[in-house]
C-alpha cells in the first residue's frame, strides 16, 4: 500500500489538506484528520507537503501516431510523455495508418496499447462515407466515441455526403467528436492568398485562410443536425469567440448533449505565435486573436468551454520545413498541458477548482469512464502530485518522439513531481517506470 501523506487535495471544487492511501489499483482511504499508526507503520509514504493533489489528467484528444506514422510518435513514446505531464488516460485519434475506420483496426489498436501504454486508453473509431455498418458495431462501453470530420479533412475521413451525414448523426450508438471547419470557405481563402503571394505567403496567414468563419460555420451546421436527432455531440478544439455564442454555460455538463473542448495553444499563444515560432505554431484549427484566447480562457470558468485536451499531435521538425503550402499542422502538447494550466492560475486567469474541472472530472463525467477522474474512495488510483517548482522547457527534458515543443524556452512555475496509473508509481521526478502498463478505459453506457 502507498500513503500519499499530507497533500493539498484538489477535487471537486474544493480544496482541502489531507492523505490518500492506495491499495493496489484503488484508491481505499481518504484522510482528513489522525491516520491509524497501523496504516503508517505498513504504508510505503510519500510526503506531498507543500504539493497539489490532483486526479489524474484525461486527455480526450490525442494523436499517438500507432499504427503507420512511428517515426514521430508511438503508443510507448508519447504515453511516457503523457505520465511525465500528469496524464494519466488518453483517447486516441484515428488518423493512422491505416485509419481506423472498422472496428477489427480499432481492436488491433487495443491490442498495441495493452503491451505498450503507460497510461489508460481508448480509441476513436473514425468515420467516413461508407462504414455506416461498422459504426453501428461499436461497443459503448469500450470505444470512448466516433471521430467525425465535419467539413475539413485529410485523408478519406471527411464526411460529406449528406445523406450519411445524417444517418450517422441519427445512428451513432455512441458521443460524436467532431473536428468542425468548413471546406469550402478555407478552399477558397486558400486559392485567394495563393494567387497574392503563391509559395512565399508568410506563416501568419493560417488563420486567415482557417478562418473564424470556416469555424462558425461547421460548428454551427453540426449542433443544428445536433438538435434535429437529439444526438450527444463533443465538438473538438473550439479556437474562436464566435463559436462560443453556440455555446451553452447554464445547463449543468451531466444534461448537456452539445459539449466543446480547447486546446492549451489557444489558451497561451494568439496569432503573434506566428511571427515567432513560425511553422510551429501551425494547427489546425489555426491559432487566432489576442481577443478569442482571452474569450477562451474566460468561458473555462463560465461554462461555455467543458473539457481540455490537447490535439497531441507530433511532427518531426523537418515535417514542418519549407513554406507555408508544405509544412505540416500540428504540435505536441501532452507534457506541457497541466503545467501550461497552471500556470494560466499563477497568473491569475483561472482557479485550481477549474483546471482540475475541465482535465480531469469533466472528461470523466461527459464520456462516463467507469471510476476515474476524481479523487473518491473505490475509485482507480489515477493521481498526480504537483509542486511549486520553477523549470523550462527544453530539449532535454522533452520526451514525446519528435524531440520538440512549441513551449521550448518557457518557464512553468509549477512541475509535476509523481504520477500514479491505477496504484503504480510510474513517474517520479524525471524517472519512469516502464514495468506497469494502464488498463483500456471502460465507460458507463
Amino acid at each position: 500500500m502507498i500513503l500519499i501523506h499530507n497533500a493539498t487535495i484538489v477535487n471537486e471544487r474544493t480544496i482541502s489538506s489531507g492523505s490518500v492511501l492506495l491499495e493496489n489499483d484503488i484508491i481505499t482511504r481518504i484522510f482528513n484528520a489522525e491516520i491509524p499508526a497501523e496504516i503508517q507503520q505498513q504504508a510505503q509514504i510519500i510526503d506531498a507537503s507543500g504539493k497539489y493533489l490532483f486526479p489524474g489528467v484525461i486527455d480526450d484528444h490525442v494523436h499517438f501516431r500507432q499504427p503507420g506514422l512511428t517515426h514521430k510518435g508511438d503508443i510507448a513514446s508519447e504515453s511516457r510523455a503523457a505520465v511525465a505531464g500528469g496524464v494519466t488516460s488518453y483517447m486516441d485519434m484515428p488518423n493512422t495508418v491505416p485509419q481506423t475506420t472498422t472496428i477489427e483496426l480499432l481492436e488491433e489498436k487495443m491490442k498495441l496499447a495493452a503491451e505498450n501504454s503507460l497510461a489508460n486508453y481508448s480509441f476513436f473509431l473514425g468515420a467516413t462515407n461508407d462504414n455506416l455498418q461498422e459504426i453501428k458495431k461499436i461497443n459503448p462501453k469500450t470505444v470512448c466515441g466516433l471521430k467525425l470530420f465535419m467539413g475539413s479533412s485529410t485523408g478519406n475521413m471527411l464526411v460529406n455526403e449528406e445523406a450519411i451525414l445524417e444517418q450517422i448523426f441519427a445512428e451513432s450508438p455512441v458521443l460524436l467528436m467532431i473536428h468542425a471547419e468548413d471546406d469550402a470557405i478555407i478552399k477558397a481563402n486558400a486559392e485567394y492568398y495563393k494567387k497574392q503571394l503563391g509559395d512565399a505567403l508568410p506563416m501568419f496567414y493560417h488563420p486567415l485562410i482557417r478562418s473564424a468563419e470556416a469555424c462558425y460555420k461547421a460548428s454551427e451546421r453540426a449542433i443544428s443536425l445536433a438538435k434535429k436527432y437529439n444526438t450527444r455531440i463533443h465538438l473538438a478544439h473550439i479556437s474562436t469567440e464566435k463559436e462560443l455564442s453556440l455555446l451553452d454555460a447554464k445547463t449543468p455538463l451531466a444534461n448537456k448533449r452539445i459539449t466543446a473542448e480547447t486546446c492549451p495553444q489557444y489558451l497561451w499563444f494568439d496569432d503573434e505565435a506566428y511571427n515567432e515560432l513560425g511553422a510551429l505554431a501551425k494547427c489546425n484549427p489555426a491559432i487566432k486573436t489576442a481577443e478569442d484566447r482571452e474569450a477562451l480562457v474566460a468561458a473555462l470558468s463560465s461554462g461555455k468551454i467543458d473539457v481540455v485536451g490537447t490535439d497531441h499531435a507530433p511532427h518531426l521538425l523537418s515535417e514542418k520545413e519549407g513554406n507555408y503550402w508544405q509544412a505540416v499542422s500540428g504540435m505536441p502538447q501532452i507534457q506541457h498541458s497541466l503545467p501550461l494550466m497552471l500556470e494560466l492560475f499563477a497568473e491569475g486567469e483561472i482557479s485550481l477548482e477549474t483546471v482540475a474541472e475541465k482535465m480531469c472530472h469533466a472528461p470523466a463525467e461527459l464520456f462516463r469512464i467507469e471510476r476515474r477522474g476524481y479523487i473518491r474512495e473505490g475509485y482507480f488510483a489515477d493521481l498526480v502530485l504537483v509542486e511549486k517548482n520553477d523549470w523550462t522547457v527544453a530539449p532535454d527534458n522533452i520526451l514525446s518522439k519528435c524531440g520538440w515543443s512549441p513551449y521550448e524556452g518557457i518557464s512553468f512555475a509549477h512541475r509535476v513531481s509523481h504520477t500514479f496509473v491505477n496504484g503504480n508509481l510510474v513517474y517520479e521526478n524525471g524517472n519512469i517506470d516502464d514495468a506497469h502498463k494502464g488498463k483500456q478505459l471502460i465507460f458507463n453506457r
